[in-house]
């Protein structure tokens, strides 16, 4: 699309900007509408320059040195970070739950009514006008290398737009569903994300294991969340590029006993979007083979 309208394929950051109700623009499914916008301003993607030798002029009493220019940033484009799920360990405390849908529709979707009912007597109360993300809790997630809990995955379907307050339960519309939302989905309060990510070194010597991707596939390929065992506890922040690798080892000779380890064999990369405490949440941005669970991470060597 980003080819066929703007004559050039690399634009394709720019068009799925504008177009934040698809979660992964390698898949576009019959029927999904698509904003075509003209374009204006500057690319996406900013890219640093390269800093100039400093220019020194000489006098017979001084040496002057001109300021060097401020580094630009570099910042990573994903419209869809409302959608970005992650796993934590102290639970989420819920507001409430969706407990029916207007006319009983089997799928719930975009601009649908939902009754959405207090978690507990507890709970703050749901505002009038207010927005909130609708989620789902996946089973708790194990660390098997370190042998942890890393807690509760928390799965993020949509957003709605609470219409009307009644003593019991309040009226919502969805203004967005990610995924196929469901009977019982519970909300919490909704706080946008910023959708441009500035680029940021990442923590040296880090290595790292890839738990999980987040739809649980065996295979995860380009464009997929994920999520690591590392987090805030091990500096890694928004922003941080890492490699993926593997690493074998072989045996020095069929006879023998003794082995090596190979040189690390890198397939692959991705980005931090979401952090926590003990795990973080990441987008593959790119494998030469399909990454998968257990696949090691480090910062790249180039770095």
């Amino acid at each position: 699309l980003s080819d066929k309208f703007f004559d050039s394929p690399w634009y394709w950051p720019e068009l799925w900007q504008e177009n934040e109700q698809i979660p992964n623009p390698h898949w576009i499914y019959p029927g999904e509408r698509i904003r075509l916008f003209q374009k204006q301003g500057k690319d996406t993607f900013t890219f640093n320059i390269p800093e100039p030798e400093p220019i020194v002029q000489e006098t017979a009493v001084e040496v002057t040195q001109e300021p060097a220019p401020e580094e630009k940033t570099v910042y990573y484009s994903y419209p869809p970070m409302d959608a970005v799920g992650f796993i934590r360990k102290e639970p989420v405390y819920p507001l409430g739950f969706i407990f029916k849908v207007k006319n009983d529709n089997v799928l719930i979707h975009e601009g649908n009514t939902v009754y959405i009912r207090y978690a507990d007597k507890d709970a703050r109360p749901i505002m009038q006008g207010g927005k909130y993300t609708i989620y789902r809790k996946l089973n708790p997630t194990s660390d098997r290398n370190r042998n942890r809990e890393l807690g509760g995955q928390y799965y993020i379907v949509g957003i709605v737009e609470v219409a009307q307050v009644e003593a019991d339960f309040v009226i919502a519309k969805v203004d967005k569903s990610f995924r196929a939302l469901d009977i019982d989905d519970f909300i919490l309060p909704y706080e946008r994300r910023p959708t441009k990510i500035p680029i940021v070194k990442s923590v040296p010597g880090l290595n790292g294991t890839i738990i999980v991707s987040e739809e649980h596939a065996q295979l995860i390929g380009d464009m997929s969340l994920a999520f690591i065992d590392k987090g805030k506890t091990d500096n890694v922040q928004e922003g941080q590029i890492y490699t993926i690798y593997y690493q074998e080892k072989e045996k020095v000779n069929m006879q023998g006993k003794d082995s090596v380890i190979l040189t690390p064999v890198e397939f692959g990369q991705l980005i931090v979007l979401h952090t926590e405490h003990e795990t973080a949440t990441v987008l593959i941005t790119q494998t030469d083979k399909s990454a998968y669970p257990g696949a090691l991470i480090h910062r790249p060597p180039d770095e």
